[in-house]
């Protein structure tokens, strides 16, 4: 059970998840886990030089969890004033006993959670940029973006600066906190060609600003990403190899990472649910989940439960070596937590990665298009589609078709289908791994795939 109350900001102090906690221990709850999430963010978006919209946001929230056996809720606000804290509590314990009884909720085991002093990533550049810097940042790049020959019309340029704090306390003993920030700048354009026309753009996102690229390289990638497109044909249907590029690979792999979520084993909802301890990728495929990844955008010093985490090889050799778990699925399971548990402040956790990335091959996207010879190389992804109980997949994509390992022409309106654990045990990696993300992949080529054209 959930409920969300707002109201006004109130001032906080360093003790207050802990005061919480004990004050819904108090009013008959039998364990409790506070959160705080404090956020700052600036964000400008131009269009056609001219600025088009400033958002500021300034929050500071609060979520609390309470267990009446095994029965929960969780309710959340952003009015911390005595009053408001005193409500809250007194709504949390009364909707956890009117809750129905999980015999797999709770708290996570003592002997699990993570102790500090906790590792330092590297996640906080004190810097802030002001409205003005972020306007002509975005401008720079919408205009390097717009020069570029072929290019017609403009979607946007944006830029964002944000930092946040997260702290759990819970009456397991648990009591932590981190900080991050986060710098972005992107711009999309439209190029036309005999009045057709097609998308381009480039968006980046870093945890410093010293690693965030500059507007001219941004710009002129989604100015030529965009007019490289235009032109595009349709093609017929046929069965051939498709290369995915780096930037959207991971969409053709992720599918394997919601099959492996603990939640989703324990439901029986899975194609991998028997899969455990065998082969699902090629060999020498790895899928390395990395929580303390120096300014990684998904790094954390622990889970969102306080549950250690660690460096972990969900494929090993193309084998799946283990489920994705948080406390109540790994209870479920007859398990332990993973240290994958993700929430936000109202509702229970669920799971996901930290930084995740995949082994990188020998060979560059040239060569695997040489080696190849004729097929086709997909840059975008659109509307994918999967049954999670067969792994039988979908997805509308455009890109190039190439031709003796050369581009020949753009291609769109295109559908590629396949069912995955045949596709992933034919996978092939590209050496173009880039650490751009949360989830990051090679360019990835498969030697036979169903593509449906005009």
């Amino acid at each position: 059970m959930t409920e969300v109350l707002s109201a006004p900001e109130a001032s906080i102090s360093p003790e207050i998840l802990n005061d919480i906690v004990q004050a819904a221990l108090k009013a008959g709850a039998d364990a409790a886990e506070a959160v705080t999430a404090d956020r700052q963010s600036l964000s400008v978006g131009v269009r056609n030089g001219r600025l088009e919209d400033v958002e500021r946001e300034e929050s500071r929230d609060l979520g609390l969890r309470v267990f009446v056996g095994r029965r929960q809720a969780t309710v959340s606000a952003s009015d911390l004033s005595p009053a408001t804290r005193a409500r809250l509590i007194e709504r949390a314990v009364a909707m956890a006993r009117l809750a129905p009884e999980d015999p797999y909720a709770g708290l996570a085991p003592e002997d699990r959670l993570a102790r500090g002093p906790f590792a330092d990533m590297d996640l906080y550049d004190p810097t802030e940029r002001g409205a003005a810097e972020l306007e002509a940042a975005a401008a720079e790049a919408e205009g390097v973006a717009l020069a570029v020959p072929g290019v017609a019309k403009s979607e946007g340029g944006h830029a964002s600066w944000s930092s946040s704090r997260w702290r759990l306390v819970a009456s397991n003993g648990f009591d932590g906190a981190y900080q991050g920030s986060a710098f972005s700048l992107g711009v999309g354009v439209i190029a036309e060609k005999d009045g057709a026309m097609e998308r381009g753009g480039e968006s980046r996102t870093t945890r410093h600003l010293s690693d965030l690229p500059g507007a001219q390289a941004i710009g002129h990638f989604a100015g030529r990403r965009a007019a490289a497109r235009v032109g595009a044909r349709k093609i017929a249907s046929t069965t051939a190899p498709v290369i995915f590029e780096n930037r959207v690979a991971g969409q053709i792999v992720s599918p394997a990472i919601g099959a492996v979520a603990g939640p989703s084993i324990a439901r029986g909802t899975s194609f991998l649910k028997d899969r455990l301890g065998q082969r699902v990728f090629a060999p020498g495929v790895g899928l390395i989940d990395d929580p303390f990844r120096p300014r990684g955008l998904g790094s954390t010093p622990f889970d969102d439960e306080g549950v250690a985490v660690e460096t972990r090889k969900l494929f090993d050799d193309g084998v799946l070596t283990t489920w994705l778990m948080n406390t109540a699925s790994a209870a479920q399971l007859g398990l332990a937590s993973t240290g994958h548990a993700s929430r936000g402040l109202a509702g229970p956790s669920g799971v996901s990665t930290h930084n995740l990335h995949m082994t990188p091959g020998e060979r560059t996207l040239a060569q695997m298009m040489a080696d190849a010879g004729t097929g086709l190389l997909v840059t975008s992804m659109f509307g994918p589609s999967l049954n999670g109980n067969t792994g039988d997949w979908s997805a509308g994509v455009s890109g190039f078709w190439f031709e003796d390992g050369v581009v020949a022409y753009p291609v769109s309106e295109v559908t590629v289908a396949g069912k995955l654990t045949d596709l992933y045990l034919r996978i092939q990696r590209g050496s173009d791994l880039e650490f751009r993300g949360a989830f990051n992949v090679p360019s990835l080529m498969f030697d036979a795939v169903a593509i449906a054209g005009k």
